[in-house]
């Protein structure tokens, strides 16, 4: 029987405690950086929205544009290194933002120049964290690694959403940006001292990036549950963004009592993730991708109770069970890239997961309120409750989604003998396609994350 303590002992590897130690305070960064970026810019004299709407962009738009820059350069070059050059350069970042705001020289296309940086920094980031896992722990223990992780994540991003605000107010926008910028320049020198052996890249000369794009575009096309998730996402996402990012905070200001109810129901969804992890850490699913994808049906729960006016309690009891399926999901869909996806090419497929998994996620912040204006925030959420549950069931139809079995797990149930040495075959070994599933030429993805 698979227990606790065997996942726990995970740990006792120490290239294992390195990443998930880079990876947790990382995301504590990353989780207050949002609060001090927003209040630092608009306690800036003469700052307007407009300033923070413009600072903001500058963020995100290189992350979507570099993504997939960052997944070639993820597959070329040691990721360990990638993940240092990424937390490294948001430390840079953050810390020219932090000393502009305490020195009061904040001319807005610098800001904005400092908020690109971090956006690229992120577009190199996700990539390569996706491809190094496999390097780091053995075949058999992805799944647990996966569930680890998400578990120091979900926990910082909680930890998040109390610290950031109280810092602000504490210390100030300005030096709240320098506690984000030494997380980084922290998780930099942990991810550092990984000291993995390089992994064998693909034979042959040196391709155009270009022609590394093209390949992992191969790899990404060619297995269907791969490329159908990611497109059941993308309408998923925008639908989500619309709902979690401008009517969920309407209705909640309208009729739930303000700020304090969502952020009641974003605590919900937040211990739901954490729940998830426990779950993750036991399930072993024979068809993996499947109970994903039925996993995302129930997550637009609780846009369909605000949408109908459903109290508080049971909004915020919906938003756990969000939490809980999309951090299952998110857990399953990592692994199984990871066993499925060759490992020359898997941050390349990762950076198409993302990119097509988020590209429509603009798009549902920018219609939300124009359709709030036209309907009303309610029944706007009831139709982004709707349109989830239609694209996941419409998912759910793809035999490569149904077909997909994972590898047998009996060897993740066995004690661990012991740390094993970089390089090993454990540890180069990948699992070969599974019987009765797809082949190479199948499909894999999920960015859902």
């Amino acid at each position: 029987m698979h227990s606790f303590r065997r996942d726990l002992a995970l740990l006792r590897d120490r290239r294992f405690t390195l990443l998930f130690a880079a990876r947790t305070i990382s995301v504590l960064g990353s989780s207050f950086a949002p609060v001090a970026l927003a209040f630092g810019v608009l306690g800036l004299p003469g700052a307007t929205p407009r300033t923070l709407s413009t600072v903001l962009t500058a963020e995100s738009l290189p992350m979507v544009v570099f993504m997939l820059v960052g997944g070639v350069i993820a597959d070329r070059f040691p990721r360990h290194r990638v993940m240092m050059a990424g937390d490294g350069l948001n430390a840079v970042a953050f810390f020219s933002l932090a000393a502009m705001m305490l020195t009061g020289w904040t001319p807005v296309p610098v800001l904005a120049a400092a908020a690109a940086l971090s956006g690229m920094a992120m577009a190199v980031l996700f990539p390569a964290l996706a491809g190094i896992v496999p390097e780091v722990v053995p075949a058999d223990r992805l799944q647990t690694a996966n569930a680890l992780l998400g578990l120091g994540a979900n926990s910082s991003r909680v930890a998040g959403l109390v610290l950031s605000g109280a810092t602000v107010v504490l210390i100030g926008g300005g030096w709240a940006l320098a506690v984000s910028g030494v997380m980084f320049a922290v998780a930099a020198l942990l991810v550092a001292a990984l000291r993995l052996t390089p992994a064998e890249r693909a034979a042959g000369e040196r391709h155009s990036v270009l022609a590394d794009l093209r390949g992992g575009w191969r790899e990404f096309i060619s297995r269907q549950w791969l490329w159908v998730v990611v497109a059941q996402f993308s309408v998923l996402v925008m639908a989500a963004q619309a709902a979690h990012g401008v009517l969920g905070p309407l209705v909640a200001k309208e009729s739930l009592g303000g700020a304090a109810a969502w952020s009641a129901v974003l605590t919900g969804e937040a211990v739901g993730m954490i729940l998830g992890v426990f779950l993750a850490l036991r399930l072993r699913p024979r068809r993996p991708i499947l109970l994903g994808t039925v996993l995302t049906v129930p997550t637009g729960l609780p846009y369909l109770l605000l949408g109908v006016g459903a109290p508080l309690w049971a909004v915020v009891a919906g938003a756990v069970v969000m939490g809980i399926c999309f951090d299952l999901f998110g857990v399953l869909w990592n692994t199984t890239m990871q066993r499925e996806i060759p490992p020359a090419s898997l941050s390349r497929v990762s950076s198409y997961d993302a990119l097509g998994s988020l590209m429509f996620g603009p798009l549902g912040l920018l219609l939300a309120g124009p359709v709030a204006i036209a309907t009303g925030p309610r029944p706007a959420l009831v139709g982004c409750a709707g349109l989830i549950l239609v694209v996941s069931l419409a998912a759910l139809l793809s035999p490569g989604v149904r077909g997909l079995r994972a590898p047998d797990t009996a060897a993740e149930d066995r004690e661990p003998a012991g740390d094993a040495e970089p390089g090993s075959p454990v540890r180069a070994g990948r699992p070969g396609t599974p019987a009765g599933g797809p082949g190479p030429a199948a499909d894999d993805l999920e960015p859902a994350g």
